[in-house]
């Protein structure tokens, strides 16, 4: 069974990848119009069709590898826990970082980076929720990989990079780990209970 996922996961998270140097040449070979197309313009109606297309595309190379690597990762470990939950992981990171950006950002934005926050704050709070070990450990295995991208969320003077996709995406990610809160079985807490008492 897991070993199904984590082919699906490599396969899924590979054609993302995929999908996003592609649409990288393609705006490249048009002349960057994609980006004033289908950026985020923050507060302009015109500019609302970004919250859902702005994170595929990117400013160049540079920009595309650096968040690609990470998605990869984070993407294929959220994968593991099956399509559902990575679905819904991506989407609520995609959404909040995108709303968050269109309502606070400060000017045209792209890329990727609010998806790649969301699913690291996603792994790193999701063991806590389900009260997880495995999951915790897995968290601080992550953290110390990519932690130092947590300084992302905070506003910086004159950088043209957009803390407010990371933190809204971050947010995100913390969301959907607890709408995907693990509950536990239906009366097992009682039962035990029960059986003590007896």
């Amino acid at each position: 069974m897991l070993a199904e996922r984590a082919r699906k996961g490599l396969l899924t998270v590979g054609v993302f990848a995929a999908l996003l140097w592609a649409i990288h040449l393609v705006n490249v070979l048009t002349g960057a119009r994609l980006i004033g197309w289908l950026g985020i313009d923050p507060r302009e109606v015109s500019g609302l069709d970004g919250v859902l297309f702005a994170p595929l595309l990117h400013a160049g190379v540079g920009h595309l590898l650096s968040n690609t690597l990470p998605l990869l990762v984070l993407g294929f470990l959220t994968f593991l826990e099956g399509t559902r939950r990575f679905a819904i992981a991506v989407a609520a990171s995609w959404l909040g970082s995108g709303i968050g950006v269109w309502i606070f950002g400060g000017g045209l934005t792209i890329g990727a980076s609010g998806v790649v926050f969301g699913l690291f704050a996603y792994l790193m709070v999701r063991g806590f929720y389900n009260r997880s070990l495995r999951q915790i450990l897995l968290a601080l295995v992550v953290f110390l990989m990519y932690g130092s991208i947590l300084w992302g969320i905070l506003p910086s003077a004159g950088s043209n990079v957009s803390w407010q996709a990371h933190l809204f995406g971050a947010v995100g990610g913390v969301l959907a780990a607890l709408i995907l809160k693990q509950r536990p079985a239906p009366g097992g807490t009682d039962r035990r209970r029960q059986s003590k008492a007896r």
